[in-house]
């Protein structure tokens, strides 16, 4: 029989799968003896069957039952009791951190009667009672019954109006019981029934509320973003409740070992005199810095600080606490491995290193190519002196710039027009979340480092900026300082320096784009940032399987990615040597009517594609170089159909001479294709056009033999695209061995010859392929078009965003690769096409070669390499060693 209950005691922070990350982190500091309150985490499980069956597992209340009575032996007190009371809080807490994404209940087990037990175990204090008792209403309406937020916000906005104060804090007790009674009618104006005066009741409705949360709107969105599986559920912590709310000598606080934003060591953090903890993290009071604790209790912030020394001793990581101190006794109520920048994850790790915590392996599992990829964006360049208009919080960096937005319907609304925007908001909640993904940053004028705003916009990636106090937020316009920005205006936000800019401020390269580029000013190399890429790239190198090359077609791109550590190009497009000036040669070969016509213009194409390669060999120098030969159908190069047709028509009712245009739109006729990316195209191509393929074979072999005369090494490689069937492979090679011969002569120069991989077919006859190739491609662009049946070039805006939506895809395939079918076809062309020929080089080159979750696939399956756009070509690097020390560890398991 199932467990579905544990109390803190039996739980570990190893069983994050059942009891979720914040139940088995509230058990691991148990378990070390730190300052939890009582309670138990109801598991993973248990919700999973709630949402397949529709109702609790059997057993469950039982079990609950057993743990609150021992709660309540623990705490000496009972749940309900109108005398002494119990309370409680319903937290979530799945596996992976989903910070605002599902539900909290504090609060709960107060009722009419047990409201004045409450004040008499505070002392008298019926405010704290009072205060106590609203928010549980409040939270219980929203999260349990769907009352709207607003009402309660407005009348708890109608209080202070009619108090002439401006916090809440500043309401009596008076205040908040005439409160309740307001609260009260919203809540059954909305239910249609009496708020819940049965304890039991509430906690019930509170657990089965949280297990209903993980599939809210914004909790699936944020799984989709994050890529977080939608079938692990999240636990239910029930946690005997500490008070912040008690008076000046108590208050709520969320601490970091470290910077969440640099990495820097120190003390950081938020707290908030006389508040509960969702007062924090919602941003709805400025707080103060965690250092003015000392002053206020140092008693508190001593302890504190040797608690948080403890946990990340123990972690081994940056830790973030939520802690409360309730009259002067400290109380811990969460610890996680915190969320961190990018630049604060690769100088974390880097510290670690020197703190001798971690070792370079564990290191390089601590961050990512996605981090990496953030770090290389360009950051601000202030020199044309921008306006300044006013400064926060720097709360997740990045350099953003957009019209201003003030809600998150309308972030959505403008992104969907290719406008780029910034979410302007007082403090941002958990049904801001799809603004924010639209956003390209959040501003907001309340919160800090610890605000939901902060965190969620550090977990995506987000530039953002919070706190900017002296911005007066209004309908459709702020204000700061005398200046008013309207809605639609643009501003520049630095999510580094806090500073808010007018208009767009101009952009310059990152000091890490700079490093990798080896242009980096030498006052700069020793940074704690760009010694951290240093030291964790060299690491990640030199455990990688898996080479790293480009996809590059000209010499500067071939050499930018060289500097960026490209191992040699895994993909040149030669039909991008065709474009420009050179589409009238290509005409030319169309429209050819005879053998002669034909010649000359492959004549003159050939030794503009021999400079071409000869260029790209050259910053190759030494390393591979794989050519494709000619890929997409001709008419790519000619006018369209429709514009030919148009031009011709009109010169014919003018009565002009058009003898060249009709000629051409009787080749485009002669050339159109329903759906030319499944007609004359790659190979196909190469067999029907005599001497295309001769050209460009030729044009390679010349090349190389010329910078083999220079002295140089040439390493090229022919690729065929699209073959799927050897036979047609056999054909080309037959006659490009042949040419090259003659070429090469005794010049020493190799040249493989090998294929794309990615016609369906071609991956399920790579054992016959195989023996008429030296190399495979994965061309998994194309071949995930095919495995699929899509159009990539129509499906993205046609219906992708509806699969996603539904859960259909968690991404796009041809984003990150589809491991159960298109990665099905990859394992068994590499199987079948090793066992044919072992030694048997295999690459991809399509778009997934530099995206993080494919490079790991691709090193479980055993490529040689991966190859990508210049820019990518690092983070493939990190990744890639990555990926050998994940596999290396999971062997060691």
């Amino acid at each position: 029989m199932s467990k579905f209950v544990y109390d803190f005691a039996e739980g570990n922070r190893d069983m994050k799968d059942l009891l979720g990350g914040k139940g088995a982190n509230l058990a691991e500091m148990t378990n070390l003896g730190l300052p939890v309150p009582g309670g138990f985490t109801i598991t993973t499980e248990a919700c999973q069957r709630y949402l397949a069956e529709g109702h609790h597992a059997d057993g469950l209340a039982a079990e609950i039952d057993a743990h609150l009575a021992a709660l309540e032996t623990t705490m000496g007190r009972t749940l309900g009791d109108p005398a002494d009371p119990l309370l409680v809080s319903v937290r979530s807490g799945a596996k992976f951190s989903m910070p605002g994404m599902m539900e909290t209940v504090l609060n709960v087990g107060l009722n009419d009667e047990s409201v004045d037990g409450l004040s008499r175990q505070a002392g008298g204090n019926d405010r704290f009672a009072w205060d106590s008792y609203r928010r549980l209403i409040q939270m219980f309406g929203k999260t349990v019954c769907d009352v709207p937020g607003e009402e309660f916000e407005e009348a708890l906005h109608s209080a202070k109006v009619g108090k002439g104060v401006k916090d809440d804090v500043q309401l009596d007790a008076d205040d908040l019981r005439a409160l309740v009674t307001a609260y009260k009618k919203v809540f059954a104006k909305h239910t249609g029934h009496d708020f819940p005066q049965d304890p039991r009741e509430q906690l019930d409705l509170a657990i089965e509320a949280v297990f209903r949360s993980w599939n809210a709107d914004r909790a699936v969105l944020y799984r989709r973003q994050e890529r977080i599986p939608a079938d692990l559920g999240t636990a239910v912590n029930v946690v005997a409740m500490v008070f912040g709310n008690l008076g000046p000598d108590s208050g709520t606080g969320v601490a970091f070992t470290r910077d969440p934003s640099t990495g820097e060591t120190g003390v950081y953090g938020d707290y908030l005199q006389n508040a509960q903890g969702e007062d924090v993290v919602a941003g709805i009071r400025n707080t103060l810095a965690l250092a003015d604790l000392e002053k206020i209790d140092k008693k508190s912030y001593d302890e504190l600080l040797g608690i948080m020394s403890t946990l990340e001793a123990h972690y081994h990581d940056l830790c973030d606490i939520e802690f409360t101190i309730e009259r002067g006794k400290l109380w811990m109520l969460q610890t996680r491995v915190g969320k961190r920048t990018a630049a604060a994850a690769f100088t974390i790790a880097a510290q670690l290193i020197d703190e001798g915590m971690i070792d370079l392996d564990e290191a390089l599992t601590r961050v990512s190519g996605a981090q990496l990829a953030q770090l290389m964006f360009p950051r601000f360049d202030l020199a044309g002196d921008p306006v300044s208009l006013t400064r926060g919080v720097g709360a997740s960096p990045g350099a953003a710039y957009g019209e201003v937005v003030f809600s998150a319907a309308d972030a959505v609304a403008a992104a969907a027009e290719g406008r780029q925007v910034i979410l302007v908001r007082r403090e941002t909640n958990p049904d801001d979340l799809s603004g924010m993904i639209a956003a390209q940053g959040i501003l907001t004028s309340r919160g800090g480092k610890t605000s939901h705003a902060a965190v969620v916009a550090r977990g995506m990636g987000k530039t953002c900026v919070c706190g900017a106090d002296a911005i007066e937020i209004g309908r459709d316009q702020f204000s700061v300082g005398g200046q008013v920005v309207h809605e639609g205006d643009v501003i520049s936000i630095d999510g580094t320096t806090g500073r808010v800019y007018l208009g767009e401020v101009p952009v310059r390269p990152s000091e890490v784009v700079q490093y990798f580029e080896g242009d980096l000013d030498p006052a700069l190399a020793n940074e704690p940032l760009v010694a951290a890429v240093h030291l964790l790239m060299t690491h990640a190198d030199g455990a990688a399987a898996l080479k790293v090359r480009t996809n590059a077609d000209t010499g500067p791109d071939a050499a930018r990615a060289r500097r960026f550590g490209a191992q040699g190009i895994g993909l040149c497009r030669t039909e991008h040597m065709f474009l420009g000036d050179r589409r009238e040669l290509v005409e030319r070969l169309i429209l050819a009517r005879t053998e002669a016509e034909r010649n000359d213009a492959l004549g003159a194409l050939q030794p503009l594609q021999r400079a071409d390669f000869l260029d790209i060999f050259r910053e190759m120098n030494g390393l591979p170089v794989t050519v494709r030969l000619i890929d997409p159908p001709l008419h790519e190069f000619l006018p369209s159909l429709e514009d030919l047709a148009v031009q011709v028509a009109v010169a014919k009712a003018r009565g002009e001479q058009s003898e060249r245009d009709e000629r051409m739109l009787a080749a485009v006729r002669r050339m159109h294709e329903s759906n030319p990316m499944l007609g004359l195209r790659g190979v196909r191509l190469g067999l029907v056009i005599p001497g295309l393929f001769a050209m460009q074979v030729r044009a390679i072999a010349e090349a190389a033999v010329a910078l083999a005369a220079e002295g140089g090494r040439p390493r090229p490689e022919i690729m065929v695209p699209l073959v799927g069937a050897v036979q047609e492979l056999e054909t080309v090679r037959a006659e490009a061995e042949k040419i090259i011969a003659e070429v090469v002569g005794d010049s020493g120069v190799k040249v493989l010859i090998g294929t794309m991989i990615e016609v369906p077919r071609a991956a399920l006859t790579a054992g016959q392929i195989a023996e008429a190739a030296e190399f495979f491609s994965f061309g998994t662009n194309d071949l995930t078009q095919m495995a699929w049946g899509f159009s990539r070039d129509d499906v993205e805006g046609a219906f992708f965003w509806r699969y996603l939506e539904l859960g259909i895809f968690g991404i796009s395939p041809f984003e990150s690769i589809d491991r159960d079918g298109v990665g099905r076809l990859v394992r068994i062309a590499t199987a079948e096409g090793r066992k044919a020929r072992p030694g048997l080089k295999l690459g991809v080159c399509g778009e997934h070669g530099g995206d993080p979750e494919s490079v790991h696939f691709f090193h479980e399956v055993g490529l040689d390499y991966v190859s990508c756009s210049p820019f990518r070509v690092p983070i493939a690097r990190l990744e890639a060693g990555r990926a050998a020390i994940s596999s290396a560890g999971s062997d060691h398991r």
